[in-house]
């Protein structure tokens, strides 16, 4: 009776499986949110053969998974690259199988450069600039490196494939490993002292390498961003050994690939770069050495026939008689060169006299000698043209002083006539220029008379 009137138990609350959530959350996004815009950068964009494309959103708080289906159909679908800052109208949805959020891309639009794309163009405008990027202040790769060293991480892909190559391409050669964090805060700075260490291997107690591989494996622009920062880039063209870069895959591009002396697609390509194919060397050296050995047996065979051809002719007659001609010969050439060394020694010494006369008459008493008798000479002509030049002016000074007598005052004197002067020796011509109490001055023959004029 009792258990009739007694209360029933409640019913155990009924679960959800995982699909029902997911499809739950499912709906209330895709019907609250539903197609909206919106604006982030793109990151670690994967192109995928079927033609879908699956990236990441994000800003400087958040990221989400995108997808979109048939991209090259879509509108705006160049715009899609790593770094890039767009716009997409999209879908909110959820991913069941993976219960994780993600929005369904109809199309795109660039918004600008992304911030780390923006960093990267600008620093790679400015060291261009600076021409770390410039082709002539590369160094050559050597042909034969001995010791090669490598700067990347011990536990990653990127150094099992340098170091399968090497073994495989070049066993003898050592490869030297500085292993350094090649993501994350700060691994720029061990990146470049590792470059600085490696280049300076006296300084920091390691082997001297011949050349350097610096990299890592593939991985999204965020991942490969420490080889994008400055601090590397200046690091790599500072060091005086030749570095290869290997960062990521064959479509990834840094700042270290512009500013090395050679870019690799990937680390497996920078191991074969840096070394020789040992294999393919000694092919070559069988293939030289089968030359060689051809030449020789060729040259020996050639002269064998030779000495054949020899020994059925001139040798077989007699070692003397070829010797005759030649013999001939060297005594004609002999005497050739007697007569020319003598003719030679006497123009010699022809022009050795000459040079000596010429010196002797050169010498200063012979020139002082010279200049005295020529000085003497001079003297002489000197004195026979002053003693003929002042006879000349005697006798001409004789016919004037004659000429002087003759038509000059003192004539006149003698034939009685006198002059009269005023009393400042001025010739007295007419009356008109006297005047009564001058004094006068009268020349006669034999003296003077001074007189006054009273009227």
């Amino acid at each position: 009776m009792d258990d009739l009137f007694a209360k029933p138990k409640p019913a155990a609350p009924k679960a959800l499986s995982v699909t029902q959530l997911c499809r739950r959350i499912k709906n209330v996004v895709e019907i609250e949110v539903g197609e909206l815009w919106i604006e982030g950068e793109v990151s670690n964009l994967k192109k995928q053969a079927s033609g879908h494309w699956y990236f990441s959103l994000k800003d400087d708080g958040a990221q989400i998974q995108c997808a979109m289906f048939g991209a090259r159909k879509r509108q705006g679908h160049e715009a899609l690259e790593d770094g890039a800052l767009v716009r997409v109208f999209a879908e909110v949805s959820l991913y069941e199988a993976r219960g994780q959020l993600q929005i369904i891309i109809q199309k795109a639009e660039r918004a600008g450069q992304g911030d780390l794309q923006a960093r990267f163009e600008a620093l790679k405008r400015r060291l261009h600039a600076e021409g770390l990027f410039d082709a002539d202040r590369k160094k050559p790769i050597p042909k034969f490196p001995r010791v090669v060293g490598i700067i990347t991480s011990d536990t990653g892909a990127a150094i099992r494939d340098i170091l399968n190559v090497l073994g495989r391409r070049a066993p003898w050669v050592q490869p030297v490993l500085l292993p350094v964090r090649v993501q994350g805060k700060g691994a720029e700075f061990e990146i470049a002292k590792a470059i600085e260490k490696l280049g300076n291997p006296e300084r920091f107690g390691y082997p001297r390498c011949d050349v350097m591989i610096v990299g890592r494996g593939g991985g999204s622009i965020e991942d490969l961003w420490n080889f994008n920062e400055e601090v590397v880039a200046r690091a790599i063209a500072a060091c005086p050994i030749p570095i290869i870069s290997a960062v990521g895959h064959e479509i990834d591009f840094t700042i270290a690939d512009f500013v090395a002396d050679l870019r690799a697609p990937t680390p497996s390509a920078a191991a074969e770069l840096a070394v020789p194919d040992g294999e393919e060397l000694i092919s070559r050296l069988a293939q030289v050495r089968r030359r060689m050995a051809r030449q020789v047996v060729e040259r020996l065979t050639a002269a064998r026939r030779s000495v054949e051809v020899l020994k059925r002719g001139a040798l077989q007659r007699g070692g003397e008689r070829l010797l005759r001609e030649p013999s001939m010969q060297l005594d004609g050439l002999r005497t050739r060169l007697l007569q020319s060394v003598r003719s030679a020694l006497d123009e010699a010494s022809s022009r050795l006299s000459h040079a000596a006369m010429a010196h002797k008459a050169q010498h200063p008493a012979k020139v002082l000698e010279r200049r005295l008798d020529h000085v003497s000479s001079l003297g002489r002509q000197l004195a026979r043209l002053s003693e003929e030049q002042l006879a000349r002016r005697d006798q001409q000074v004789r016919r004037l002083a004659g000429l002087l007598r003759t038509l000059g005052p003192e004539s006149a004197f003698q034939r009685g006539f006198s002059i009269t002067l005023d009393a400042k020796g001025k010739l007295v011509r007419s009356v008109a220029d006297l005047r009564a109490g001058e004094e006068l001055i009268t020349k006669l023959k034999d003296g003077q008379i001074r007189s006054r004029i009273e009227e």
